[in-house]
């Protein structure tokens, strides 16, 4: 018996489609998840306002100072003394001459506590202020 050996050729072909469907799924994923993660887990009712600004999904927030009924100031999310506080906004404000400062306070913070923090970044020279508060039609 005679054999004819051919030579078959190996042909290898990645097959990308799963991958392509699981990095999909996770696109979709973090896109629906991106606006939920800056959710703040200080819990402070803002003010409502017709004047306010709808907030834009997905806005990037440089910076967020948060002060609380309580009279407790958070700058991003972490708990500050008012020395703190400053020292950390001249910092911020020398590396970015241009900052942006986003002003949140409870619905029933004492003005005093609001406006000491105004006071603050007022003398630190922080022009670009907004103040965050609920829209409402």
């Amino acid at each position: 018996m005679i054999r004819h050996h051919r030579k078959q050729r190996f042909f290898a072909e990645i097959n990308i489609t799963p991958f392509t469907d699981v990095i999909l799924v996770l696109l979709i994923i973090f896109m629906v998840a991106a606006p939920i993660i800056y959710q703040s887990n200080i819990k402070i009712k803002l003010p409502k306002s017709r004047a306010a600004a709808p907030q834009e999904v997905g806005r990037q927030l440089q910076t967020v100072i948060t002060v609380t009924t309580e009279g407790m100031v958070y700058l991003n999310e972490k708990l500050v003394t008012q020395a703190e506080l400053k020292t950390k906004i001249v910092k911020m404000h020398e590396d970015e001459p241009g900052l942006s400062v986003y002003l949140r306070a409870d619905q029933q913070t004492r003005f005093k506590d609001v406006v000491e923090v105004l006071d603050l970044l007022t003398e630190l020279g922080i022009s670009k202020l907004d103040i965050m508060a609920v829209h409402t039609e």
